[in-house]
């Protein structure tokens, strides 16, 4: 539970996260198909976000979004290889 709660700081702290994303997607220890299906979440979030709550209630709008995020971008860190996770302090 306390990775959970790691993670999460570490994505709320988004401009600390642009650097992994960048290496995950350069890195050689990463398997293509990692790398396209972490694309494929991003591109497919970005262009079809899934709204459990309309945007236009205000601040509950912008909450499911950064749920369905960070459930992406919590995968990404998991496919990652563990010196990537290491380097970036996701254990």
């Amino acid at each position: 539970m306390f990775k959970f709660f790691k993670r999460i700081k570490f994505i709320l702290k988004f401009w600390k996260f642009i650097p992994f994303l960048k290496e995950f997607f350069l890195s050689q220890e990463v398997v293509l198909h990692k790398k396209v299906l972490g694309i494929l979440l991003l591109l497919t979030y970005a262009f079809f976000p899934f709204d459990l709550i309309p945007d236009f209630l205000s601040l509950l709008g912008i909450v499911d979004d950064v749920v369905i995020a960070g459930f992406i971008l919590d995968g990404m860190i998991k496919m990652a290889p563990e010196s990537l996770k290491d380097k970036y302090q996701l254990y």
